[in-house]
Formats: C-alpha cells, structure tokens, sequence
C-alpha cells in the first residue's frame, strides 16, 4: 500500500520539487522573506511530532505502556533528533531553534515568529496568535491546515500528513532549495541556514523517512478505509504546501511601491 500511496501523490511532489520559488530567490531580502514564512511551517512540524508521540507513546501518569513497542520505538527515535539534535556548534538545538538562529544569522526578522510563541506560551490559541502577529495568509492557511489533522484525534492521519507531507518529501525538496540557494548567494553567510537543511535531509532520507513510512504501516495495518484516509490527507498536506510556496512566491515578486 505504501507504494501505491506514493505512486498516487508523485505529481503533488515534483511539483514541489520543481517549483519555481526556489529559483526565483534572487536577493538577500528574497531569501529572508521566504524564512519568515518558512519559519511557521518548521514551527508546526514540531506539533504534528509531539502529537503523534502523545497518542503514540506514554505520556500521562501513572504511565503504563501503550500501543505496539515499535511504532513506540519510531516515534521516540524520531523526536530524539528533531527536539535535541546536535547544531553545527555541537550544542543541543531543536531544528526549531537551529532555524530561528540560521534566520538570525541571514538577517531575517524573528519578531514575529518569537511573538507568534510568546503568545502560544501564554496560554493564547494559534489562531488568535496567528491573527495577533498578523501572519500572512498563506501561511494561516497551512497552520490551520496542520492542526485540522491534529483535531481529527486520529493516529494515522496525523502520520500521513507528518509522514508525506513532510519526512518522505523534505529531502527532495531541501536539496532543491539548497542547489538553487547556493547559486544564487555565494556571497551570503548562510552557514547555518545550509546545516539545518543538509541535517534534515541527512536525518530523514537515511533515518526518520523509512522509520515514519513504517509507522504507517503499523498504525494502518489492513484496514482500506485507513489507507484512503492516508491518500487522502497526504494529498491535502502537499497541496497546502503548494499554497504556501505559491504565496510565498507572489510575496517576494510584489514590487516595492515607492
């Protein structure tokens, strides 16, 4: 099934492989527009993990175990990376926090992300926090898109947006991102932009992909209607993506009224 699952949504893929953003990141101000809106997608990436390992794993107490030990063992591996890796300083760093310090180090404006988490902090709705921050559109619509999977409650539509819309995606599209970003600022200092990407594509291309594809497999088993819900969500999740690499897009080719 897993195949046919990838056979179905390789479309939605290429195009996000091959979208035109990439190469349309001419400036320096081009590339730190793309990381201000980037940014919330790597933040509700993190949500979609934890979320998985709280219906996944033991989390409550008294603990007791919970689900199959090995869809256990995917998702705690999984974690372990994406919330502690090492950084290119061999600190410990969420990739969250690795790309807030990479935007930060390409002069890209954190304000609104770091108010965005402040308000999340303080007990505020992502909604409201979203309307707070005044987030473009676009990207509204790809958080709200995340965390209407999340509402559904269900295992393995959670795992097919984290897993296709994500894991099984990234290290396509960040080799694409980081080819062309390369071209196009070889000037710039982009050190620690470049680490985060080749880490994520090093980390779910040999490692978190085929673990999150197997995690799949355990939480559908036989059953067809999970596997259509998989399709289904999986589709979803890519075409938000296109979304929001297309506003994005028109975002960085708006000219600049004088």
């Amino acid at each position: 099934m897993i195949a046919q699952i990838v056979r179905n949504i390789k479309d939605l893929q290429d195009q996000l492989v091959q979208h035109p953003l990439y190469h349309e990141l001419s400036t320096p101000a081009d590339l730190r527009a793309f990381m201000e809106h980037h940014v919330f997608a790597v933040w509700d990436f993190m949500s979609l993990l934890k979320s998985l390992q709280i219906h996944l794993t033991g989390t409550t107490l008294p603990w007791v175990p919970v689900g199959d030990p090995k869809t256990r063992y995917l998702i705690n591996e999984i974690v372990l990376a994406e919330e502690t890796d090492l950084n290119m300083y061999g600190d410990r760093q969420s990739h969250f926090e690795m790309y807030r310090s990479a935007m930060i180090k390409a002069g890209a404006q954190t304000q609104t992300m770091d108010r965005f988490i402040d308000a999340i902090r303080n007990g505020m709705s992502y909604q409201h926090a979203l309307k707070l921050v005044e987030a473009p559109d676009p990207v509204c619509q790809f958080v709200t898109f995340t965390f209407s999977v999340l509402e559904t409650q269900a295992p393995h539509k959670i795992a097919a947006a984290f897993t296709f819309g994500r894991e099984d995606l990234i290290p396509q599209m960040f080799t694409a991102i980081i080819g062309a970003i390369q071209k196009q600022f070889p000037k710039e200092d982009l050190s620690e932009f470049s680490y985060y990407f080749q880490r994520h594509i090093e980390l779910d291309d040999d490692t978190h992909g085929p673990l999150a594809l197997s995690m799949v497999e355990e939480l559908c088993g036989d059953d067809p209607e999970k596997w259509a819900d998989v399709l289904s969500v999986s589709q979803q999740a890519l075409k938000h993506r296109l979304m929001l690499w297309n506003g994005i897009l028109t975002h960085i080719k708006k000219p600049v009224l004088t």
